[in-house]
């Protein structure tokens, strides 16, 4: 069963076609959940990670990331970022046209200029352009 937390994630993502999270770790049920509905999904992290079915995988680092895989994506998201990979993340989601989301660790302040959303036990932040 999805969390309040979860669905309303998904729901703020859901308006993309072409998404890629960025530090994907072992929390893949966001990805799983947009990927059965349709949107396509590049994971990445800077370890080797196992992903659900119809979510492609990429080892990149956002810090050196290989502008490649996000040439196509119309955002990047980022669950739980901590505040080191907020500037990155959303450097490269300019330089490639893309939205930057992102939820913190929780009582992290952005590092970058965000408009706040509240979610259901999260706030979701989006970042200027």
């Amino acid at each position: 069963m999805k969390s309040r937390t979860q669905a309303a994630l998904v729901a703020a993502l859901d308006p993309y076609e072409r998404l890629a999270e960025i530090g994907i770790g072992r929390r893949t049920d966001v990805a799983a959940a947009l990927a059965a509905s349709g949107t396509r999904v590049v994971a990445t992290d800077v370890h080797r990670r196992s992903v659900p079915d119809g979510v492609r995988f990429v080892r990149d680092d956002v810090t050196r990331p290989d502008p490649s895989v996000y040439t196509d994506v119309e955002a990047i998201y980022a669950l739980n970022l901590p505040p080191e990979l907020h500037r990155p993340a959303w450097s490269l989601a300019r330089r490639t046209g893309a939205d930057f989301l992102f939820t913190t660790l929780g009582g992290d302040a952005p590092e970058v200029p965000v408009s706040r959303h509240t979610l259901p036990g999260e706030t979701l932040f989006v970042a200027e352009r």
